[in-house]
């Protein structure tokens, strides 16, 4: 687990290392270990290292291999990487180290563009043919590990953080309207290519862009989950279903122990972190260590949930970290999590889980985590509203969406605002597409395909690594998600959501985690936004960077300062927390 950067000039100016030098600097976090930037004339590659797989420098990157003409930056882990060497030795491939990162190497050489679709793992990638002087970005399949591009006048700039593209130097940093109104309506999802700078976008999930030597470039999209079903699927009964996932989450949660250094748990308490601790004790794992965390509580609301956690690791006699966070250290340590935000994200789980990571850092350096089993397996409360529905647009809308069009236009400054509502028109684009004919399918692969990428596993990513911490996500193996995606709707809208998912569960983990009412990370005094938090996000909001960018309607602010518990999304987030987190994030990268 790492950081990627690099500059390629189109042309025949050499490329410049200080700007490679600088965006690597700027990722020391998520690479601590070590630091390298090479050149080969109009490419310089970066890199920032975290020890996980081969400890030793032979693994140490930009790596490169004159006998193949390439050169690589890698930032994730391929699971499978012993099983695809193998392959490649019986191939008469020679090997200088133990690392997953020559496999890719090896990999791409063998089989092209090819090589993505073998990789059981998350990854960003940039591989340098030397002879031709391609370049080639790629990204994992559920965009896991991220990959932001910049591309001004003949040179094109790219990493694993926006905030490095930043440091970087020559980016656009205008406001993208379009990002702008997706921020606000559809809870600061954001889909690829755009973020909130019209200077930067992002590789989609699943790409692989090359860019020739005169600065052309094409793309292709390896993968795409798939929810067609046999006759065989429609029958099979809820038994079977269970059985199978069941077997492909052990499979999941197996391949991602691979590793030189111990693997612990994000440990909430619900059923899908309590399912990975329950498979890993059953793969003979001992003294685990679990890590989870609470924060005080707020206008009544509790802001823990660590008794579920407490009986988990108690059940399974797991190394146990329990972290709460009072109400001062969380207001002290904001600017910290918001600054290691690649992008503006309003959800609370953001604070959560940039402490929760600074702590478990001081205790390992990788971790399972639970994310991805409620997109992937029909967990969250807008799904049951679309099963038979006539309008799964516009049911998908009044369910997701934090502001309609009209409370858009009292809250965004006109300067500011789109002639359509663009996260409506996105979720119609993709629900007319086909290959998902039940409504609450074409929802599971919008958010799979989507929301997911740009939200919950954007998150992990940025506040893991922002303590040099890796964490997998065993909910999203590819092959788990294909599975799941041949699973009748009624099979994982059971039981509340997520009934196929806790039926599994039944056969690992005890029952009060999964008969339990549905969690989430709960940090009350970022939703009751009162006392020292109201100061601080005025402050942020009326001070003179925030008025010369002018996003929003001064009246529209000024009913959120008079009663900020009163304006609360469907989602259960501040509409003020939201307003007020994207000018402290823009402030924050000093746009």
């Amino acid at each position: 687990m790492c950081g990627i950067c690099g500059e390629v000039v189109f042309g025949n100016d050499t490329a410049d290392t200080g700007r490679v030098d600088r965006m690597a600097q700027a990722m020391a976090a998520r690479g601590p270990d070590a630091m390298g930037v090479s050149m080969r004339g109009r490419v310089a590659l970066g890199h920032r290292r975290l020890k996980i797989i081969d400890l030793s420098d032979q693994g140490a990157q930009p790596m490169q291999d004159p006998e193949l003409g390439l050169s690589l930056v890698f930032n994730g882990c391929i699971y499978n990487y012993q099983e695809l060497r193998t392959e490649l030795i019986a191939k008469g491939y020679r090997f200088f180290s133990s690392s997953d990162t020559e496999v890719i190497l090896k990999s791409w050489k063998e089989w092209g563009k090819d090589c993505f679709s073998r990789f059981h793992g998350m990854f960003a990638v940039a591989v340098h043919e030397h002879d031709s002087g391609r370049i080639h970005l790629a990204r994992d399949r559920f965009g896991i590990k991220p990959l932001y591009v910049s591309e001004s006048g003949n040179r094109l700039a790219f990493a694993s953080s926006l905030p490095a593209l930043l440091k970087g130097g020559n980016i656009d940093t205008s406001i993208d309207k379009v990002a702008l109104n997706h921020y606000m309506s559809w809870h600061a999802v954001v889909p690829a290519p755009r973020t909130i700078l019209n200077g930067v976008r992002k590789l989609g999930p699943a790409t692989v862009r090359t860019y020739e030597a005169d600065g052309s470039s094409s793309e292709t999209v390896y993968w795409a989950p798939d929810f067609e079903k046999s006759a065989a699927d429609t029958e099979r009964s809820a038994d079977e279903w269970r059985d199978m996932v069941l077997e492909g989450l052990r499979k999941a949660v197996r391949r991602r122990m691979v590793a030189d250094v111990p693997v612990g748990v994000l440990l909430s308490g619900g059923v899908d972190s309590s399912l990975i601790v329950g498979l890993l004790a059953e793969e003979g794992q001992k003294d685990l260590a679990t890590f989870s965390i609470g924060f005080e509580e707020a206008n009544g609301e509790k802001g823990d949930e660590f008794q579920y956690s407490d009986l988990i690791a108690e059940h399974y006699g797991t190394n146990h970290h329990k972290i709460f966070i009072p109400s001062s250290e969380l207001q002290e340590n904001l600017p910290g999590a918001i600054g290691a935000m690649s992008e503006p994200m309003v959800s609370y789980d953001n604070i959560g889980f940039y402490l929760l990571s600074r702590e478990v850092s001081k205790h390992i350096k990788v971790v399972q985590s639970g994310q991805g089993a409620d997109e992937v397996f029909g967990g969250y409360h807008w799904y049951p509203k679309l099963t038979g529905s006539n309008a799964p647009v516009a049911d998908y809308a009044n369910a997701f969406f934090d502001r309609t069009e009209e409370q858009m236009t009292e809250a965004i400054a006109p300067d500011h605002l789109c002639d359509r509502h663009e996260s409506l028109a996105f979720v119609e684009q993709h629900f007319a597409k086909p290959g998902a004919d039940d409504p609450v399918d074409k929802a599971l692969r919008l958010d799979t395909n989507v929301m997911l990428v740009d939200d919950p596993v954007k998150r992990v990513d940025n506040h893991s690594m922002a303590w040099g911490l890796e964490a997998r996500v065993p909910f999203l193996d590819h092959e788990l998600v294909e599975l799941a995606g041949r699973i009748p709707a009624e099979h994982k809208l059971a039981q509340g959501g997520k009934g196929v998912l806790k039926e599994a569960a039944r056969l690992v983990v005890p029952r009060e985690v999964i008969d339990r009412p549905k969690g989430y990370f709960p940090v009350p005094a970022l939703k009751y936004i009162q006392g020292s938090y109201l100061d601080m996000v005025r402050d942020t909001l009326t001070n003179e960077k925030a008025r010369s960018r002018g996003l929003f309607n001064s009246s529209y602010l000024e009913k959120l300062f008079n009663d900020p518990t009163q304006y609360i999304t469907k989602l259960r987030g501040s509409e003020l927390w939201q307003v007020a987190l994207l000018e402290m994030w823009l402030q924050a990268q000093e746009v």
